[in-house]
């Protein structure tokens, strides 16, 4: 199956790129009053959106350099950024201020990616219909409007009140003030009903990481269950319901699903494609790994590590299974996928074993490579492992939480055991007997952590709990050298607006957690 190519494309409105964002590096910039002619060039201006999404600062992500959303389980209590310089390290650590350029960048490309949209969006609603048919007008906006709602979904856990901008900009209108969470939230739930609407169920082969009806179903999903929107037409039950009849499944092997091999496995909702090649410029650096030990700027915490269950379905602290000699026996599989313990083989060319020493004690294995590539690529240079925004484990469990937060203990029970059976871990009848509500919450949001992590999603279940605090308190328990976590209150939970942004723009206002 093709592997698809986002060609670095328009920049705000217009830069050449190829037709179906497959196969070709970028091109020229062209004039805008000589683009907008065919329906080859609106393709090409929606290619240059979903470009933005490969930058290092979103989905890209970095070995040695600024962290992106694949390195934000940094954020919280799953995992130490070691390089702390590079973003989450510091803003645990509470030393990050508005001056400081790391997650700037991450700003920077959110709002790139939204003028790119916001152009699409105008001019394909304006071109005529003798250029483009009726039917690639819906098919263009039903993606544009789930790109920027993803963009501005991450805008809004991450910096909450921030400018909401719907149109392209001119000079006369640049300076715009903030809009609120609940105003950019709500913008978001319009352009994810639009989408909805206009996404096909699937695409081609060789359209193959283009958004969906079920990309669409699950950031909608995502995004009611950050905002404890469970019920009603539009709930995260309603949306999950209909993503459930769509197709998806679940991987039969959970370790193998995060390698190159398994991209297009069906329990993938959407992912963000890669290609690393002579001719493109697309290609990704989250896997990436020196050699000389596991990937030194996201170690595994303590915490994560004592919280998957023993084969028995038991915690560490009470199941007769656990053997702290060797961390590895008897333990969930999922931990073995995602994490090296002391003794794990982690790189095969040559051949290295993890001692179990730096900071934490244990190095991240999830997506990460362990040796060159075919063609002899250093495992620490540009590579091709697609990101995993959606998949349908997180959809059956953003489904179980709702129904937990509403009193279905029996449908959330279903859906944590058939996303446990996956791995072979034991039914929550079995293991954890016969539950109540509350016992069933904490179930749902452990079950999350154990499937989902190092996948850049802890820090807003967090923030949606309400458990920050107790995750830096986590954080700080476990004593790991050389990082010292602090709780600042908001300050802790929240980015602060770039200040370059604030000296430009007389209009716009820092957070007052930054004042």
């Amino acid at each position: 199956m093709k592997k698809i190519l986002l060609a670095i494309c328009i920049v705000f409105t217009v830069v050449s790129c190829n037709n179906d964002y497959l196969e070709t590096p970028s091109l020229t910039q062209i004039a805008e009053g000589n683009f907008w002619q065919s329906e080859a060039d609106a393709f090409l201006a929606l290619n240059g959106v979903y470009s933005t999404l490969q930058s290092r600062s979103m989905y890209g992500g970095n070995l040695n350099g600024w962290q992106g959303f694949p390195g934000f389980d940094n954020l919280g209590d799953n995992a130490f950024n070691q390089y702390k310089w590079e973003g989450p390290g510091i803003f645990m650590e509470g030393t990050y201020d508005p001056t400081r350029g790391q997650f700037t960048a991450v700003w920077n490309d959110l709002y790139r990616g939204i003028a790119r949209v916001n152009a699409v969006i105008k001019n394909v609603n304006e071109i005529s219909e003798d250029l483009v048919p009726l039917e690639s007008k819906e098919a263009l906006l039903g993606q544009s409007y789930f790109l920027r709602a993803l963009f501005y979904f991450n805008l809004a856990v991450y910096y909450e009140d921030a400018p909401l901008i719907t149109e392209p900009q001119t000079l006369e209108n640049a300076y715009v003030a903030k809009n609120t969470y609940s105003e950019i939230t709500e913008q978001i739930r319009e352009d994810l009903k639009f989408a909805i609407k206009s996404l096909p169920v699937s695409h081609p082969d060789d359209l193959y990481g283009y958004a969906t009806k079920g990309a669409a179903l699950g950031l909608f999903a995502r995004v009611q269950l950050y905002n404890k929107q469970y019920d009603g037409e539009f709930g995260v039950l309603a949306l999950t319901e209909e993503a459930l009849g769509l197709g998806y499944s679940l991987h039969p092997n959970y370790a193998a699903l995060f390698t190159q091999a398994n991209e297009t496995s069906p329990e993938i909702v959407f992912s963000i494609r890669f290609l690393r090649g002579a001719d493109t410029n697309n290609g990704e650096i989250f896997s990436g790994t020196y050699a000389g030990t596991p990937k030194i700027d996201q170690r595994p915490m303590p915490n994560l590590v004592k919280d998957y269950y023993c084969t028995d379905g038991l915690p560490i602290t009470s199941s007769p299974l656990y053997n702290a000699a060797d961390q590895r026996l008897n333990r969930d599989p999922r931990a073995l996928a995602t994490i090296y313990f002391k003794g794990d083989q982690y790189f095969d060319d040559p051949v290295r074993i993890f001692p179990g020493n730096g900071p934490t004690g244990y190095g991240m294995r999830k997506y990460i490579r362990t040796g060159p590539d075919a063609e002899g690529n250093g495992s620490a240079s540009d590579s091709s492992q697609d990101f995993y925004v959606i998949r349908y484990a997180d959809i059956l469990l953003m489904r179980a939480e709702a129904m937990a937060e509403t009193g279905d203990v029996t449908g959330a029970t279903a859906l944590v055991n058939q996303v446990r059976a996956r791995v072979g871990m034991p039914s929550v009848e079995s293991a954890e007997g016969s539950v109540g509500q509350a016992q069933m919450i904490q179930i749902v949001r452990h079950e999350r952590r154990v499937e989902l992590a190092l996948e850049g999603l802890r820090f807003m279940d967090l923030k949606r709990w309400g458990t920050v605090e107790d995750a830096f308190n986590r954080a700080i328990s476990d004593g790991a050298s050389g990082y010292n976590p602090q709780y600042l209150g908001k300050r802790s939970e929240i980015f602060p607006i770039p200040q370059v942004e604030i000296d430009v723009n007389p209009n716009l206002k820092q957070h007052p957690a930054y004042l």
